[in-house]
């Protein structure tokens, strides 16, 4: 699998880590310790697209999040997490 790379172009995928969903969001404050809980640990694992979080660690180090499809691993749009984050959750 190729990533493109915002800042550093397309690369190969092992310079990358693979963090996890990008789409939950960030409990509200005052939320109790089950809504913390869940959020930290528990994921889906989504056949098909989804936005997931990646860090270039073998390159930029910037955090990215990418659109891809988790049964094709096609990559439909990357961007950096900074830019896209409200966005997706």
């Amino acid at each position: 699998m190729r990533i493109n790379c915002p800042l550093c172009g397309e690369r190969a995928s092992d310079e990358f880590s693979y963090l996890g969903d990008a789409t939950p969001g960030r409990p509200p404050s005052g939320a109790s310790l089950k809504e913390w809980h869940d959020y930290v640990y528990l994921r889906d694992n989504p056949r098909g697209p989804h936005h997931e979080y990646w860090h270039h660690v073998g390159g930029c180090r910037a955090w990215l999040v990418i659109h891809r499809d988790t049964f094709t691993h096609e990559i439909f749009d990357v961007g950096l997490a900074c830019d896209i984050e409200e966005s997706v959750g």
